[in-house]
């Protein structure tokens, strides 16, 4: 079995959601600072967009609900797109952008509290909701913080992370059901120069509240400085042990016997299959490579393995190709672009070693700049395919 080596290059950036934490003793002037700053911010905030509604009226409360809902759908856009993207080049812009968004959402919330005290006054099952919505959002918020700060990484055997989509998912729902409930809808005359003026100086505050948090977290060098550009942190690179074992939602990992197991290659009528011994004595690539997980951490390991277009009867790929598919011993499957052919890898082992069970053994696919769940484990059948790449759901619902 041959061996070469290749680097695929994985950049780490600095670049944070949101969110302040403690420094080390001889760094409190970066942190005093910051405080001061968003203390600052907060007032101007207070004293520009918190003008106590005229009584009876409900216009200024409206607003603030409609401006609270396009911040919220933002915040859940862009979190969910920037759990899909692998690479920098828009990864960055996306993260920035929820971040800020997020801060948005904080700033508003003075004045939403100030429009809610009207329907708390009032004891119904509304005010129950209203009050489990709030809850979720200030959890939402909080662990948006700490994640970004990584000082705590783990709520019991959850990564903060995940408590923070989960809880974003929950409020999913709520969101809809309070402004169903209450009857908020646009207006023509909601786009006036001054409401747009306002909506764009809170975000530009909130622009600047996170320059200021990133900056504080680099300058007191905690944890999250050096998160990677997706907001991941790193976890046992170049030590494979040490790699959390994770599963997309229902997956388990299945017992595979190596004697038995066969990889199923289906190119149109063309079907054949390759023990793994037959896929192991193979000329192989030893390739450095970043699993970043949707969890909120990341690894970064050498892997071993045989680039997949290698593995398909060669040229066998003609124009009516459009997707490659990848399955699982699990059920669980991925398409790819037929582009990204000699960009994907199928891997038997990592640092020197097989892959465990819990990693994919036998084999898993590896898809370098494409978050971890792409990187299909215990693959079992890979098929060419007419079917456009982009039929899928986005996130695999199993």
């Amino acid at each position: 079995m041959g061996c070469s080596k290749e680097i695929v290059g994985h950049p780490i950036a600095s670049n944070l959601d949101f969110g302040l934490g403690a420094g080390s003793c001889h760094m409190f002037k970066p942190l005093i600072s910051s405080a001061v700053s968003i203390t600052i911010v907060i007032t101007v905030v207070m004293e520009n967009f918190t003008t106590t509604p005229k009584a009876g009226s409900r216009f200024s409360g409206r607003r603030t609900n409609l401006a609270l809902l396009a911040l919220l759908t933002s915040a859940f856009a862009t979190g969910l797109t920037a759990q899909a993207i692998g690479t920098p080049a828009w990864g960055n812009v996306v993260v920035i952008l929820h971040g800020v968004v997020g801060l948005s959402v904080l700033l508003l919330a003075p004045w939403k509290t100030k429009v809610a005290q009207r329907g708390l006054a009032r004891r119904n099952a509304k005010r129950f909701l209203s009050l489990v919505l709030a809850g979720l959002a200030t959890i939402v918020l909080v662990t948006g913080i700490v994640h970004s700060t990584g000082t705590v990484r783990h709520i019991g055997p959850f990564t903060v992370l995940w408590v923070h989509v989960a809880t974003a998912l929950l409020l999913i729902p709520l969101i809809v059901w309070h402004y169903v409930a209450r009857k908020t809808s646009p207006r023509s005359t909601d786009l006036t120069r001054r409401s747009l003026l306002r909506l764009g100086g809170l975000t530009s505050l909130a622009g600047a509240l996170w320059l200021g948090a990133d900056r504080s977290i680099a300058l007191t060098q905690l944890p999250g400085s050096n998160r990677r550009f997706s907001g991941s942190h790193e976890r046992s690179s170049f030590v494979p042990a040490g790699i959390p074992v994770t599963s997309w939602l229902d997956d388990r990992t299945p017992t595979l016997d190596s004697s038995s197991w066969r990889l199923t290659i289906e190119q149109g009528s063309n079907s054949r299959q390759m023990s793994l011994a037959e896929l192991t004595s193979m000329v192989t690539n030893d390739i450095e490579a970043d699993l970043d997980c949707t969890s909120g951490w990341y690894t970064r390991q050498v892997w071993n393995g045989v680039r997949l277009d290698k593995v398909l009867v060669p040229n066998s790929i003609d124009e009516s190709v459009r997707s490659i598919g990848v399955w699982s011993a699990t059920g669980y499957a991925r398409r790819f672009p037929v582009d990204d052919l000699e960009r994907l890898w199928l891997v038997t082992g990592v640092g020197g070693e097989p892959l465990s069970a819990g990693h994919g053994f036998p084999a898993r696919l590896m898809a370098p700049d494409r978050r971890g769940f792409w990187w299909v484990k215990w693959v079992v059948r890979i098929e060419t395919s007419p079917i456009p790449w982009w039929i899928q759901l986005p996130y695999p619902a199993t």
